[in-house]
């Protein structure tokens, strides 16, 4: 009898056929693990990168919202305040910020009424924005609420009128900038 164990009569010893068939199985199961912990791994990364992409895109949409607000606030507080000794100069500045098709339509209103109205009625009006929230947004478009209060003077009413309005803004992103693209009383 050899140190191996019993000879078998095709000449190998049943303790090398054990051992033979324990690291046959060694291979298997550390073939299996590996493969499983590969699986975790992937699962792991796809379930990081879902995650993460949605995280990155919730920030991205919050800081749309909020820069969305910023931009309707400035833009129509602008649109909406001039002086009628300087009203040519100040309301073209505020059609920089409006979407092309708008921005013709409000040069053309520019041109043909408020000008001729403020001069001839010695118009001031300082438009402020009380409040503002937003209706919907994503990060190339948004709609925003706005309350303002204009406060009107004229050479009839020196004293002033405050009047009270809502507004609802469509902006749309170009680049990284919101141009108003409507203005509409509600």
């Amino acid at each position: 009898m050899s140190e191996s164990g019993p000879v078998l009569p095709d000449g190998h010893s049943t303790t090398e056929e054990k051992r033979s068939a324990e690291r046959t199985g060694m291979k298997m199961r550390n073939k299996i693990l590996i493969g499983l912990t590969a699986v975790v791994v992937v699962a792991a990364a796809v379930v990081a990168g879902i995650g993460g992409y949605r995280y990155w895109d919730y920030r991205q949409s919050e800081q749309s919202r909020t820069d969305a607000v910023a931009a309707a606030t400035s833009t129509v507080s602008s649109m909406f305040s001039y002086e009628f000794q300087t009203v040519e100069k100040e309301l073209p500045k505020a059609a920089e910020n409006l979407a092309p098709e708008f921005k013709a339509d409000y040069l053309q209103l520019i041109d043909q009424a408020i000008v001729p109205g403020a001069k001839e009625k010695e118009l001031t009006v300082k438009a402020t924005t009380q409040a503002g929230g937003v209706v919907s947004a994503d990060r190339a478009h948004a709609v925003v609420l706005l309350f303002l209060n204009q406060l009107t003077t004229s050479k009839e009413s020196p004293q002033g009128t405050t009047t009270g309005s809502r507004v609802r803004v469509a902006l749309d992103k170009s680049d990284d900038q919101w141009l108003v693209a409507s203005v509409t009383p509600i």
